[in-house]
């Protein structure tokens, strides 16, 4: 089978269903940064040692697929594709609580910096929270589950203390911001 296919060569695509859209669509652009995002955390699990992380990131790639599926769907269909969960949100939130559990009380703004891996998974919190907007945008005017936005709310949570949890892990020391003072 090639993988090209001819058909978006005019600038449309198909949505699961078959319905024909412009690759512009607020749909096509709020699944295409949940796969952008998916890409991030692949070169994110390429700089994370911690196994028990890996193994989640990795579970978190193929739940982003499911999401994926989910807003690639034509919502004027009855289409069956997998399911985020509240048992998903749920343990996502058991995550964040093991490793905030170790981490210092946040006091501050910390810069999104002070090794790859911090830098990489501030990253993929600020294009999940993007993926976040085009959400909430596409839920205004189509039909989104609204438990798939709280899903990827709870995701860039995930990735900041993520980032948090590398640091301490790496032994780097956070950033803090400092703001100019008038």
């Amino acid at each position: 089978m090639k993988i090209y296919t001819k058909t978006g060569d005019s600038g449309t695509t198909s949505l699961f269903g078959g319905k024909r859209v412009r690759k512009d669509d607020l749909r096509i652009d709020t699944y295409g940064t949940v796969d952008e995002l998916n890409s991030h955390i692949g070169l994110l699990l390429s700089s994370i040692e911690d196994e028990s992380v890996r193994i989640y990131l990795l579970h978190l790639q193929s739940r982003l697929f499911t999401l994926g599926s989910n807003l690639a769907s034509d919502p004027e269909k009855e289409m069956i594709v997998p399911d985020i969960t509240n048992q998903d949100v749920e343990q996502m939130e058991a995550e964040i609580d093991s490793m905030d559990v170790v981490l210092s009380p946040l006091t501050n703004f910390i810069m999104p910096s002070g090794s790859q891996a911090i830098a990489q998974a501030h990253v993929c919190r600020t294009v999940c929270r993007r993926a976040e907007r085009l959400m909430v945008a596409l839920s205004a005017v189509s039909k989104v589950d609204e438990l798939l936005i709280t899903f990827v709310n709870r995701l860039s949570d995930y990735f900041f203390v993520l980032s948090r949890y590398i640091g301490h892990m790496q032994g780097v020391s956070e950033i803090p911001w400092q703001p100019n003072k008038k």
